[in-house]
């Protein structure tokens, strides 16, 4: 196994600073904004009280299962074969199972995302690069993409390819899988009608669905965007709005999955809350709402200004919704029935 090589020693004011347009996005924050202050005296105080209490009637999820990851920083989760867990959390990759838990993979770096391909090889997102491992966890290869301000923070995994999003340079890299760089997705182009990925933070996700489109989050214009593998934009769906139906802050959704009928999971920070879009974008039902995730929503509040919560969630081989609390590390089962 080859030493890995040293991380660049971003931090996260830098990566704001180095990738932030404001320019692009400040409209829709505006307006997400104006609508949650509103109400307010102050039109600087951030309070978003109105909008924590989730309409029971929209709640179409119960909670099963919950379990601690054991290593903090859980940043990402993702599913292998035979519904194993994967945890991307401080340096180490958490591996849990219904089998048996293995041991916990350490990689001397911020592990920043994981995904897992359906013939068990393992592929970590580090802040730099994508460390590849077989199944039995020897590192196979360390693969690299140009650009100096790579941020990795999403991953997703076919049988013929991996999509690595970067958040530092606003766009989803697509390698086959021996490690070649076979095309950029995301990418502002106007000839191809592509708007082009708006961050103000790395949030960065990609997922991969069996109707071979890609589904990306493009945080600073609120919104989900659909891409063929090769780079094509279809579609998008999304608004900026602190309202249940929308996506409030600066930058949201932070994370996505998909479940197995087309519908997309959504996740968010500052207002910390999980929701499932129909395939057309309307709002179906919210897995759980702020009041579910109290300790994220304080991380997520000034000062913290949302720098240590958000969520992130995988779904499964039966259709279950996981949740990963970004703060507190809890990993919560969802299923779809009523919570009375």
């Amino acid at each position: 196994m080859n030493p890995s090589p040293p991380t660049p020693s971003f931090s996260r004011r830098q990566f704001v600073r180095k990738v932030a347009e404001g320019a692009m996005w400040a409209g829709a924050a505006a307006a997400a904004w104006r609508e949650m202050h509103a109400a307010e005296t102050n039109p600087f105080a951030y309070d978003v009280k109105r909008f924590s209490r989730t309409d029971p009637a929209l709640l179409g999820w119960a909670e099963t299962r919950r379990r601690t990851c054991p290593v903090k920083e859980a940043r990402r989760l993702a599913f292998g074969p035979d519904d194993a867990v994967y945890i991307a959390a401080g340096t180490q990759v958490v591996r849990w199972s219904d089998a048996g838990d293995r041991p916990n993979l350490e990689l001397g770096a911020p592990v920043r995302g994981v995904g897992v391909a359906a013939d068990g090889t393992l592929f970590v997102a580090l802040t730099d690069r994508l460390a590849v491992f077989d199944p039995a966890g020897r590192r196979l290869a360390d693969w690299r993409v140009p650009g100096a301000r790579t941020w990795f923070t999403g991953l997703a995994i076919s049988d013929h390819a991996v999509f690595a999003a970067d958040s530092g340079q606003r766009v989803v890299w697509r390698f086959d899988r021996a490690g070649k760089v076979l095309g950029r997705v995301g990418e502002r182009d106007a000839t191809r009608g592509v708007p082009g990925i708006v961050l103000s933070s790395p949030y960065l996700d990609v997922r991969l669905h069996s109707d071979g489109l890609l589904r990306i989050n493009n945080t600073g214009r609120h919104r989900v965007e659909v891409y063929t593998p090769d780079g094509d934009f279809e579609q998008a769906w999304g608004e900026p709005s602190a309202a249940i139906h929308g996506f409030c802050g600066c930058c949201n959704p932070i994370g996505l999955a998909l479940l197995p009928d087309g519908r997309t999971v959504t996740c968010e920070k500052g207002l910390p809350r999980v929701k499932v879009y129909r395939a057309d974008g309307s709002l179906e039902s919210v897995v759980a709402g702020p009041e579910a995730f109290a300790e994220n929503t304080r991380q997520t509040a000034p000062p913290a200004g949302g720098t240590r919560g958000g969520l992130d969630a995988g779904v499964d081989s039966r259709g279950r919704i996981h949740i990963l609390d970004r703060v507190t590390g809890e990993v919560r089962t969802m299923q779809p029935g009523s919570r009375a």
